[in-house]
């Protein structure tokens, strides 16, 4: 066993998979290819809402190479899924455009790709609606948003305190829908022997996707098994179970041979999620000095007619600011839309986008410094529940972001400062991002020639999660983390849960440490070990199954600086600085890592990712990344991400909290914030293009 070494917890230790990935020798779900693999191609719906009246095979079937084809009337059936969207091939109906009416399978990509163009369908159209609008006539209040947040919130009268107030703002701000679209494709791998079904998924987690596909096909879980053991980005997308799972299961089952279905990029918009657009108005109202009286956040957005999702995109104004009268309040319409679901800050990264820029008009309106706004309402406990907070770095992470970025040295008047064609300005938002937590199970063994092993069901999709555990282990067993071996990434490991809403860490962590703790203890006592060596198991039920009596979450603040071109509209981010205070930091290299990649997609959203909906046609304008603009390198020029110092005692035995997405939460603010002051034009709508911008500029 080697000694001790300084790579403990906080170390910038190099992700142990990186040479893997570089060199090309990492495995995702479709370079796995099992003797015999046949290849699938789905074939999406046309229209935009109906039923499919025929399916006509003939000419795909006369392929060369084509070897079935599965439509609703031969595919396998399945039990009822946990999740609709996975109740592919049962029925005639089509939702939405892009929902997969039939899937060719070949011996080659090539050959299943040509046979779906050679497939005939004809539909029974209906009429249908992809318009979302503030006004539309079937919007309704949820009882829940997601996370279980109760779809409204009322503290006080706030409508008398409005009237009352000193100074109010009154604004509505929107965000289209957001694509995830991570480099690595959605994709499965199939294979049924003996009656056992192991698939390899682009997944954050493959223990949800046993649970699927063990309902939808009536399976005992023991006969499944999944892995993921390499994914490239899922950014929400692959956080829960999709189709390309079920289709190839399904597929493997009817032809008795492996599959391997990857979704075209193209498919992805209209099959793996999207981040819904919403419509918000935020209200507020503050006396002469900028104290908040009165907070309403109010969110109108679409989920489709397949299943509800509701963004909760009111749920960070519960948290943000002190105000004694507050009404957060969700309402949605069902369209007949692509099922929107989780991406990177779900909720938060739109609501905090709408309530920054509120705070940012508010300073102004005041002719208060927009840092000095923030800072004089900070609560003393969570403003929603009011419980104390177990930490609450916001200010700290004000002031420190403020000095490092030189803010105080601005100039605060708006369009007041140009360099040649460049008119300049600085924006800041704030950031929150909840501390979230779930049941893990890991075991540690130690061999008798001193090999330690630390096996976990947890999934790394490019954070650096191998590192990170092995660096936790090492800490509790006092050795170096090059000692402790680390598998994740299978149903066959100890249960674990998946990798998303920035809990990932802290629950398999907890596992890890408490299984690795137990095992230092078992080899104090025992010495030479015995020829199987020590295992220990842990468990995190009993722990994360209490309610912690503290307002648990992280904090940051965004300070950017555009450049924007008064003849063309363009805007560049010169600088994007984030200060977080996220608990202890694990690992210096992959939280930096985590943060700028969050800050880089915040880009994205405030400047260059579009995508609406076609009203004649019912579908995703933008399908591929020619043109869904995501930010590339010349895009991001100076971008610096810090931390704080944060003990916070109150959340697992770590001290960690979250960082995977509060990166994103505040940064479109913060962009959107200093277009203003560069410009002196408030526009309340992303992304901001030239085309939008040049109408105030000339």
């Amino acid at each position: 066993m080697t000694t001790r070494a300084p790579q403990f917890p906080g170390a910038p230790v190099v992700r142990r998979e990186a040479r893997d990935k570089v060199t090309g020798t990492a495995r995702y779900a479709a370079d796995l290819a099992p003797a015999g693999c046949l290849y699938a191609w789905t074939v999406p719906a046309t229209v935009a809402a109906g039923r499919v009246t025929a399916v006509r095979a003939v000419d795909a079937l006369a392929v060369p190479g084509v070897h079935s084809v599965l439509t609703h009337d031969n595919a396998p059936e399945l039990q009822e899924p946990d999740d609709p969207i996975l109740a592919v091939l049962q029925d005639d109906r089509v939702p939405h455009h892009g929902w997969p009416i039939a899937l060719v399978i070949a011996e080659s990509l090539e050959a299943a790709r040509t046979g779906a163009g050679e497939l005939h369908v004809e539909y029974e159209r209906d009429p249908y609606d992809v318009t979302l609008t503030d006004d539309h006539p079937g919007l309704y209040t949820p009882e829940e948003a997601n996370g279980g947040h109760p779809a409204v919130r009322v503290r006080g009268d706030v409508e008398r305190a409005l009237a009352g107030a000193s100074v109010q703002v009154d604004a509505t701000y929107r965000t289209v829908a957001l694509h995830n679209h991570p480099m690595e494709p959605h994709a499965a791998t199939a294979v049924w022997a003996d009656g056992h079904l192991t698939v390899h998924d682009s997944s954050q987690g493959s223990a949800r996707v046993r649970e699927s596909l063990a309902r939808a096909f009536g399976l005992d879980p023991d006969r499944i098994t999944v892995v993921s053991e390499h994914v490239g980005g899922g950014f929400g997308s692959k956080g829960t179970t999709r189709p390309q799972a079920v289709l190839a299961a399904m597929a493997a089952r009817h032809t008795g041979r492996p599959v391997k279905l990857v979704f075209p990029r193209p498919q992805l918009a209209e099959v793996v999620g999207h981040r819904a657009p919403t419509i918000q108005r935020v209200r507020l109202g503050a006396d002469l000095d900028g104290v908040l009286t009165a907070v309403s956040h109010e969110i109108v957005t679409q989920t489709s007619t397949v299943k509800e999702f509701v963004e909760q995109a009111a749920v960070p104004a519960r948290v943000m600011y002190a105000s004694p009268h507050s009404r957060t309040v969700h309402r949605v319409t069902a369209l007949d839309v692509p099922s929107p679901s989780w991406m990177r800050a779900p909720g938060e990264a739109s609501g905090m986008y709408a309530l920054e820029s509120a705070m940012d008009e508010l300073a102004s309106a005041l002719g208060l410094d927009p840092v000095e706004l923030r800072l004089r309402n900070e609560p003393e406990t969570e403003p929603d529940s009011g419980r104390p907070f177990s930490s609450r770095g916001l200010a700290a992470c004000l002031r420190d972001g403020a000095a490092r970025f030189g803010w105080h040295d601005r100039d605060p008047r708006p369009a007041a400062r140009q360099e040649g064609r460049w008119l300049m300005g600085t924006g800041v938002a704030s950031a929150t991002y909840p501390v979230l937590v779930s049941r893990s199970t890991a075991s540690a063994h130690a061999a008798r020639d001193g090999a330690l092993r630390i096996a976990v069901n947890a999934t790394d999709i490019g954070t650096g999660a191998r590192t990170v555990l092995a660096q936790i282990a090492a800490e509790a067993l006092g050795v170096d983390p090059e000692a402790v071996r680390v598998d994740i990434g299978s149903t066959d490991l100890p249960v674990a849960p998946l990798a998303g809403g920035s809990s990932g860490t802290a629950s398999w962590g907890w596992a890890v440490h408490k299984a690795a703790t137990a095992l230092a203890a078992r080899l104090a006592e025992h010495r030479p070990l015995p020829a199987d060596g020590i295992t220990t198991t842990a468990d995190t039920e009993e722990e994360t199954g209490e309610e912690s009596p503290y307002a648990r979450h992280a904090f940051g603040a965004h300070f950017a600086e555009t450049a924007v071109d008064a003849v063309t509209g363009e805007v560049r981010v010169r600088r994007l600085l984030g200060v977080y205070a996220a608990g202890r930091i694990l690992n210096a290299r992959t939280a930096r890592s985590q943060f700028t990649g969050g800050m880089v997609m915040g880009i994205g959203m405030a400047l260059t990712e579009d995508c609406g909906i076609d009203p004649d046609f019912g579908d995703f304008t933008a399908r591929d990344l020619a043109s869904y603009h995501v930010p590339v390198c010349a895009d991001t020029a100076d971008i610096q991400a810090h931390w704080i110092e944060e003990d916070d005692r109150h959340l697992n035995p770590m001290g960690s909290k979250g960082i995977g997405e509060i990166g994103i939460v505040g940064t479109a603010a913060a962009i959107g914030n200093a277009v203003r002051h560069a410009t002196g034009a408030r526009l309340r709508e992303l992304p901001l293009t030239p085309d939008t911008l040049l109408p105030y500029l000339l």
